[in-house]
C-alpha cells in the first residue's frame, strides 16, 4: 500500500460532537501509529447547513485536543482544494464520465413519492428505489421537465459487492436490491456526497477511511463509484458509534455533548483518556496526550459494537 494516507473529513454544519471527536481521535491515531500523512477536508456540500465559521472553530477544536494535520484545510498541499464547496467543477467532469457512459437518468420524483408504502424497504426499514423513472420514455421526461427540475441517478446492476472492513469484518450487498439506483447530484444542482466523496478520496490518494459505522451500508455503492472512474478504493475501517445514555445517537442539532460543553468540563488530556478508553486502548479513563496514546494503538483492541457514552 505504500505510505498510510488518511483522512478526517468533516462536514462544518456545526460544532462537533463527541461521536465525531471520536472517530477523528481514531483515524489519527491510526495514521500517526502507522508514520503517515493525515488530511483534513471540509465536506461542505450542502450550502444550506454549512458554514465557515463552523469550518474555523472545527479546526481550532481538533488543535485543542491536540489533532494536527499534514495537508488539508488552512495548510494546503498537493491535493487541493480540501473543501468540497471548491471542488464542484471536477465532480461536474465525474458526471459526465458517468453521464458519456450512459449510466445516468433523470429522476423526477418528490420525496413523498420516493418515500411511497409500496416502494421495497430494505431489512432495516431504510426505502430502496424502485426504478421508477429509469425507464421514462424520452416525451414523458420532457413532458415532467417543464414543471420540475430532475436530480440524477446512478443506474446499478443486479451485482453483489463485497469487501472486508478493517474493524467490522467481511461484508457484502447486493446493488439493486440493497439501495437500488442512487442519486449523484440533486435537483438544486448540489453534486451528492456519494460522488464527493469517492472523486475526493481517490484523486487525493487516501488509502484508508475510518469513519462511523453507521456509512458501512454506503461502501459497496461507493465501491462501484471507485470502479467506474477507475479511482483506487481506500482500505476501510467502520468504527463503532458513541450514543446517548437512552439509546440515541448523539446529534449537532440536539446539541448532544458538543465541543463548547467538553472543553469546559475536560482538560485535552482527560478527554483523550475518556476517547481512549472508550476505544479500548487504556484499561480505565486516565489522562493522556493523543501523541502517547498514538504509541500503543491496536486496531485489534477497538470494539464492534456501539458505545454507549455514559
Amino acid at each position: 500500500m505504500g505510505e498510510l494516507r488518511g483522512r478526517f473529513a468533516p462536514s462544518p454544519s456545526g460544532r462537533m460532537h463527541l461521536g465525531n471527536l471520536f472517530s477523528a481521535l481514531l483515524a489519527w491515531l491510526s495514521v500517526r501509529s502507522a508514520g503517515g500523512v493525515m488530511v483534513l477536508r471540509m465536506e461542505d456540500l450542502d450550502p444550506d447547513r454549512c458554514r465557515e465559521e463552523y469550518a474555523i472553530q472545527l479546526a481550532e477544536d481538533l488543535r485543542w485536543l491536540g489533532l494536527d494535520w499534514d495537508e488539508g484545510y488552512g495548510r494546503g498541499g498537493p491535493h487541493g482544494p480540501y473543501r468540497q464547496s471548491g471542488r464542484t467543477e471536477e465532480y461536474a467532469a465525474a458526471f459526465r464520465r458517468l453521464e458519456e457512459q450512459g449510466l445516468l437518468y433523470p429522476c423526477f420524483c418528490t420525496r413523498a413519492e420516493r418515500l411511497a408504502a409500496s416502494a421495497p424497504h430494505r431489512s432495516d426499514g431504510q426505502t430502496v428505489y424502485p426504478g421508477t423513472c429509469r425507464h421514462l420514455t424520452e416525451a414523458r421526461r420532457a413532458e415532467l421537465a417543464r414543471t420540475r427540475t430532475p436530480a440524477w441517478r446512478l443506474t446499478v446492476p443486479d451485482r453483489e459487492v463485497s469487501f472486508t472492513d478493517g474493524l467490522q469484518g467481511f461484508y457484502t450487498e447486493n446493488l439493486l436490491a440493497g439501495c437500488g439506483d442512487f442519486i449523484l447530484r440533486r435537483s438544486d444542482g448540489v453534486y451528492a456526497y456519494q460522488l464527493a466523496v469517492v472523486y475526493d478520496d481517490g484523486t487525493m490518494e487516501v488509502n484508508q477511511v475510518v469513519r462511523g459505522r453507521d456509512l458501512l451500508d454506503s461502501t459497496p455503492r461507493q465501491l462501484y463509484l471507485y470502479e467506474l472512474l477507475g479511482l483506487t478504493p481506500p482500505e476501510f475501517y467502520h468504527v463503532p458509534l458513541l450514543l446517548a445514555p437512552d439509546g440515541r445517537r448523539l446529534s449537532k442539532r440536539e446539541r448532544d455533548l458538543d465541543m463548547g460543553a467538553l472543553r469546559q468540563r475536560y482538560t485535552p488530556a482527560e478527554l483523550t483518556g475518556l476517547l481512549g478508553y472508550w476505544a479500548g486502548q487504556l484499561d480505565k479513563p486516565e489522562p493522556i496526550l493523543p501523541e502517547e496514546l498514538a504509541r500503543v494503538f491496536d486496531w485489534s483492541k477497538v470494539p464492534k459494537e456501539d458505545i454507549v457514552a455514559a
